[in-house]
């Protein structure tokens, strides 16, 4: 008969157990509370900024149609894809859904700017009235435009406001353009209940974590008049100044504003520009691929990883707008800023014109499109628990599903394809994605991350 070595004795007992248990009350409750992981929910792949006195309704249809007659102009987005380096067959691909994203959603998030693109104070003195009158008209009548297209239908998944910073020379016409917004849009749609979930609200040029703690009262306060639930309204930031990625004490500001905002933080947008122009870049070299644009976004990819927090790249100022040469130039760059963002894990950018939707969503949709295959093959194996020719642990799994499902809600890939190459429904995806929403039927597979 053979024997049998004899159980450890236990070492750790009951006490030990409530004592450790004690002295991670903390880490528990931060890891819980600040690191939920991202919420599944789409994530727009660009924000369009638009002056806020030339939005109407119908300008995301506009915008659509200028997109798809510039495109036409180089031949057709077919050979637009080709042009910016796509191969044939990609580009017969990705061209059909490009063509049908540009007629039926061509704008996914729309900014109506009270900010950088607002001229307000010139125009009132061009007829001589107050600029400041001309800005609560014109936030009112934001409202009502936006109103307006939620009721006809035309309204962009995600829409909403920029204003003025909380700097001391706009602070307070800033939150006056904010409140009048907010106060209107919830009277117009009909009442607390009414306000799209697509509501969005930018908080631009942020320097300090005082500067969010203000906005959070300010939201709070919104909510209370209006009454809002609790929580109702969040905003982003925009990462404009060097201040916010390193503070003067040496620390960075940026990773404090998760922990400092009680949740209402739902995005970081990088600005090129001002960022670049408070480093004294000159002009010619500011781009969303210079080394200091790279070091800020890196450090705001580590301060909000595993937070919620989403992350947008900025733009690039160079337009597709003048000959036929300086055109293909324009839209090649954009189209490979475009896919360098993609390729660094910023899902999402700006774009400033009509002409720069084409190649955000050929540069898009041939992302997910060339990567689809073997994300799938993977899943599959991993679903299955199949050894495959990679072995893929929880964390990859979720990555694949997350590129997957973010393609899938772009347009760039069809929900009949992942079910045909995964056997997973979009809920199923969601939920092999984020493990905090798992499936059911995937139960086996799930695993919450660290």
């Amino acid at each position: 008969m053979g024997s049998h070595s004899p159980r450890p004795r236990p070492v750790f007992g009951a006490a030990d157990y409530e004592r450790i248990d004690a002295g991670l009350v903390d880490t528990d409750r931060l890891l819980a509370v600040g690191y939920p992981g991202d919420s599944g929910s789409r994530q727009p792949v660009h924000t369009v900024y638009v002056p806020a006195d030339r939005f109407t309704p119908s300008l995301p249809a506009e915008w659509g149609a200028a997109a798809l007659a510039a495109a036409e102009e180089a031949g057709g987005v077919r050979a637009l894809a080709e042009l910016v380096g796509l191969s044939p067959d990609l580009a017969a691909e990705v061209a059909p859904r490009v063509e049908a994203k540009l007629r039926s959603e061509p704008i996914e998030d729309l900014r109506i700017d009270f900010e950088d693109g607002y001229l307000a104070p010139g125009r009132a003195a061009q007829a001589g009235g107050d600029p400041d009158e001309t800005e609560d008209a014109e936030a009112v009548r934001a409202a009502d435009q936006l109103a307006a297209a939620l009721a006809a239908g035309s309204a962009t998944p995600f829409a909403g406001i920029r204003f003025k910073c909380l700097e001391e020379a706009t602070r307070r016409r800033g939150l006056r353009t904010l409140e009048l917004f907010v106060v209107r849009l919830v009277d117009a749609v009909g009442g607390p209940a009414g306000l799209p979930d697509g509501l969005v609200l930018t908080l631009p040029k942020v320097t300090t974590v005082d500067q969010v703690k203000a906005m959070v009262y300010a939201v709070e306060r919104l909510e209370s008049a209006l009454g809002l639930n609790p929580g109702r309204l969040g905003f982003e930031v925009q990462v404009e100044t060097p201040q916010l990625i390193i503070g003067a004490d040496g620390s960075h500001p940026v990773a404090q504003l998760p922990h400092k905002a009680d949740g209402r933080i739902t995005a970081l947008h990088y600005g090129t520009y001002d960022y670049s122009a408070s480093l004294s870049i000159a002009a010619a070299y500011q781009s969303m691929e210079h080394p200091v644009a790279d070091f800020a976004k890196e450090v705001m990819q580590l301060a909000v990883a595993g937070t919620g927090i989403r992350l947008s790249d900025g733009s690039t100022n160079i337009l597709p707008l003048g000959d036929a040469a300086q055109r293909e130039e324009a839209w090649r760059l954009h189209a490979r800023l475009v896919r360098r963002s993609l390729e660094r894990g910023f899902y999402q950018g700006w774009d400033v014109h009509a002409h720069q939707l084409p190649t955000r969503y050929i540069a898009t949709y041939a992302f997910y499109r060339q990567g689809l295959g073997a994300a799938t093959e993977r899943l599959r194996n991993y679903v299955a628990q199949t050894v495959g020719a990679v072995l893929d642990e929880p964390a990859t799994a979720r990555a694949l599903a997350a590129f997957v499902l973010r393609g899938l809600q772009c347009g760039a890939v069809g929900a009949d394809e992942v079910l045909a190459s995964t056997g997973l429904t979009e809920a199923e995806l969601t939920g092999l994605a984020h493990p905090r929403l798992a499936h059911p039927r995937l139960a086996h597979t799930a695993a919450v991350p660290n």
